[in-house]
């Protein structure tokens, strides 16, 4: 994957459109329901990502390795499906509560191989 940078940059713009479409959106309709889902889209989604394109720019040889692959593939699924069953449950439906679990379990796995990927190559040799 050489575009790993880009995909990353690009989805995180994608969060960025939608946690502002959302912050305008709550605050036209003076609801605030849903602001624990806001926050998570653009700290998950536009932050989190950006820095993962941001750090695979600076070091490209690091998309090359397994652990980053699987820090894309776990991460980008994980992050959508968490947000919109997070979504469901601010809107009640709290029967989802379990995979909702499970999908932030994902994102934490991904979380955890990019910080495999970093140390790996970012670690100073003698």
């Amino acid at each position: 994957m050489n575009n790993m940078s880009n995909w990353f940059l690009r989805l995180a713009v994608f969060y960025f459109v939608v946690g502002v479409a959302m912050g305008i959106g709550m605050a036209a309709s003076q609801d605030h329901s849903l602001l624990p889902v806001h926050a998570h889209l653009n700290l998950l989604g536009w932050v989190s990502l950006a820095l993962f394109g941001l750090f695979y720019r600076a070091v490209p040889a690091a998309t090359s390795s397994p652990l980053a692959k699987a820090h894309f593939w776990l991460y980008v699924p994980a992050l959508l499906v968490q947000m919109v069953l997070l979504t469901l449950l601010y809107r009640g439906n709290e029967s989802i509560t379990p995979a909702l679990g499970l999908a932030s379990v994902l994102v934490g796995l991904g979380t955890l191989c990019f910080a495999a990927v970093v140390w790996k190559h970012t670690r100073t040799t003698a």
